[in-house]
């Protein structure tokens, strides 16, 4: 018999009301597994204290609270996923748990005083969270969909799929017509039509005392009212918390081992199933009882992975190729997206300039259409005069298609395409629109961007399981858990594979704190332009040296595909950002060792200079208090990255270290950026076994991208 892996539709239905148990909690932290595809909320209840809440939406498809002792330990640096959550959902409150329809949706809905934030999990097909702001509107999802059907993706409304039909709350007239509709056998109609799925279909025809296989046709009335009373029933207690969970187990010897009160820990045992109530199609099994849902499901999903064995007592192989698969199907749908957002884009780009192309012709309408609306002439008078205009050949009546009354609009056709401009405003503000639609397409382009390198790791990140589970030296599971106990020693190994994304941010100087906030600089003039006018957001901090060339830094609160918000930065990520800026700005070519550095919010910072002043490309007028770090240090680490990502990266050496399996200090000396970086370079070479990989991802070039304008030296010197 198989596992059960997903939750189903009747399992939801029971959670709904235990989870509205632990509505007011508030949530202290989100962590994202993407190996496992698995959200971690770790909430904080008044009277239960720690809350731990696991949402699982890859081969395994579950929703529940879960045991302290049965969380996986927090991962690396958190990705911008659960940065994301953090951002939005720290200190808020759980307010609504709420299962769709009668679908394997369940919502997790919070409140904070300066916004509302909604978590939906979709427990069917490909599995996904999406993450909506109080608009409805996707913040981000773990899944980017986009089907003739329905679209989840970054910066759209989310859209559910079609509801379901649901049994629980259906009145007996409205059940028996949905049997009816079916022309198949009673418990497929049941598991399908009904949505029940197939245990649950075989259970309810078993209860009614009713032949799984009898023709819908065949039923008659008292069948109906058996059926509909044992769904009325259910249907209450679910809604009641009247619940009676059972872990199910098959015996895996000869002995009958059926329900005999026996330890679920014996080991000729393996757990099969959990249910909300005890079913019969489950009488002979041995199964435990437990006095809430929640814990059953813990205790059933925690384990069965454990006792997943195939025949001879070796572990499965993950379906790597399917899971591959599926990434590389996402891709396809992401850059799809990626080029219909271009497209579409371009078109309206195209529709703005053919209005200023031909300025007159569209004046001349819009002004037709105003003069006529002041003198009270109705809509379909106008789109008369126009129709008679047309025959005369006049070319403004001509380049008329229709007009809508209802939303004041003209659609015009324009050297063969299609332009709806609103009649009530001018040509430039009707081309200012388009712009402007331009504009938000391609910020969701933006958004689809990031999504698709979120995949393209997870790609990468199946691709490297894969190439271990297949390097496997057979050892048994005690010693592969020891194994996995110690760190991996990456300096030894004689073989490292590579893997790395591209990110958005690469364009500027980067890294990320120790607390994993993202800082971004710029390199020269252009890109401190560009900083300040495309990526300073609201929450962020703007970081610049007391010194004449220093970069634009900036410490970012959200990701390009979030809303701004005020975040409380720990102090460590703002004296690393201080540094950064200090170090890469003119106090280090210089020679000086030590400078100070000020931050402001980004309302502070404008293209505006004073009176009388002017400002060159690349400057900035800042207004305002300034918060000074007086004396920051100057320093630079340079390492080499291997556990999520191989690559060169750099920064504050307290940000560098904790994330590099190997890095160098550097400050301020006498050698050339080119020749410090062959020096960092040969000294990685002798540091790692395996020199290939240093070749590979940490030539001079790759390392000189790190390195502060100016001489530098190795502190080891």
């Amino acid at each position: 018999m198989d596992h059960k892996r997903e939750l189903t539709s009747v399992d939801l239905a029971a959670l709904e009301g235990e989870l509205a148990g632990y509505e007011g909690a508030k949530l202290d932290k989100a962590y994202l597994y993407p190996e496992d595809d698995l959200v971690r909320l770790k909430l904080r209840d008044f009277d239960r204290g720690r809350v731990e809440f696991l949402i699982e939406v890859g081969d395994v498809k579950r929703a529940h609270v879960a045991d302290q002792s049965h969380v996986p330990d927090a991962p690396g640096r958190p990705p911008d996923f659960a940065m994301m959550l953090r951002n939005r959902l720290s200190g808020a409150d759980l307010v609504r748990v709420e299962q769709f329809e009668f679908d394997r949706i369940i919502e997790l809905e919070f409140d904070r005083e300066d916004a509302s934030t909604t978590i939906v999990a979709e427990l069917f097909g490909d599995g996904n969270v999406a993450v909506l702001d109080e608009y409805g509107e996707v913040i981000d999802c773990l899944e980017t969909v986009r089907l003739k059907s329905r679209t989840v993706a970054p910066g759209t409304p989310y859209e559910f799929p079609s509801a379901r039909f649901n049994p629980m709350t259906v009145d007996y007239d409205g059940f028996v017509a949905r049997i009816k509709e079916s022309d198949a056998d009673l418990v497929r109609t049941l598991a399908t039509q009904l949505n029940f799925g197939g245990l649950y279909g075989e259970e309810l025809c078993t209860r009614a005392g009713i032949d799984y296989n009898v023709a819908v046709d065949d039923l008659d009335e008292s069948d109906f009212e058996r059926l509909y009373e044992l769904i009325d029933e259910m249907g209450t207690r679910l809604r009641e918390g009247d619940v009676d969970p059972r872990v199910y187990y098959e015996t895996l010897d000869d002995g009958d081992g059926a329900g005999n009160g026996e330890s679920g820990d014996d080991p000729d045992r393996r757990r099969i199933d959990v249910t909300p109530i005890p079913l019969a199609e489950y009488e002979e099994l041995y199964s435990e009882s437990f006095t809430e849902f929640n814990p059953a499901l813990d205790d059933y999903f925690f384990n069965f992975q454990r006792e997943e064995e195939v025949e001879g007592g070796e572990t499965q192989r993950p379906d790597f190729e399917a899971e591959i698969e599926k990434q590389q199907r996402i891709i396809q749908q992401q850059e799809q997206a990626i080029e219909d957002f271009e497209a579409d884009a371009e078109v309206e780009r195209e529709k703005a300039e053919l209005l200023y192309a031909n300025y007159d012709l569209v004046d001349d309408v819009l002004s037709t259409v105003q003069a006529a609306r002041q003198d009270d002439v109705s809509w379909d008078d106008i789109e008369a005069k126009f129709d008679e205009g047309a025959d005369r050949g006049i070319a403004a009546a001509e380049a008329v298609v229709s007009l809508d009354g209802s939303e004041g609009t003209v659609t015009l056709d324009i050297d063969g395409t299609r332009v709806t401009v609103d009649a009530f405003t001018g040509v430039e503000k009707n081309a200012d629109e388009l712009y402007k639609e331009a504009k938000r397409i391609e910020e969701k382009k933006e958004g689809a961007l990031a999504a698709i390198e979120n995949t393209r790791e997870d790609l990468e990140a199946v691709k490297e399981r894969r190439e271990e589970w297949e390097a496997d030296d057979g050892e048994d599971e005690a010693d592969n858990d020891e194994a996995e106990d110690e760190p991996t020693d990456w300096l030894s190994m004689q073989s490292i594979p590579t893997r790395s994304t591209e990110r958005w941010y690469e364009q500027f100087r980067w890294f990320h704190t120790s607390d994993g906030f993202l800082v971004i600089g710029g390199r020269d003039a252009d890109d401190n332009e560009e900083l300040v006018q495309k990526y300073l957001e609201g929450g962020d901090k703007f970081f610049h040296a007391q010194a004449h060339g220093g970069p634009v830094t900036v410490l970012k609160a959200t990701g390009p595909s979030e809303p701004s918000k005020e975040v409380e930065f720990p102090q460590s990520s703002l004296d690393q950002a201080a540094q950064f800026a200090v170090s890469y700005s003119s106090v280090w070519k210089d020679g000086k060792f030590a400078g100070d550095v000020y931050m402001v919010d980004p309302d502070q910072v404008s293209k505006t200079p004073e009176s009388g002043e002017y400002l060159e490309k690349g400057g900035f007028a800042v207004r305002g208090d300034r918060t000074y770090f007086e004396g920051t240090p100057a320093g630079v680490a340079v390492g080499i990255t291997c556990d999520d990502e191989t690559r060169v990266i750099g920064g504050p050496p307290a940000a560098i270290e904790g994330q590099a399996a190997t890095s160098i200090t550097v400050e301020p000396g006498q050698y050339a950026q080119n020749d410090i970086a062959k020096r960092l370079y040969r000294e990685f070479k002798e540091r790692f076994a395996d020199e290939t990989f240093v070749r590979k991802v940490a030539s001079p070039d790759q390392i000189q991208e790190f390195l502060p304008p100016g001489g530098s030296r190795m502190t080891e010197d």
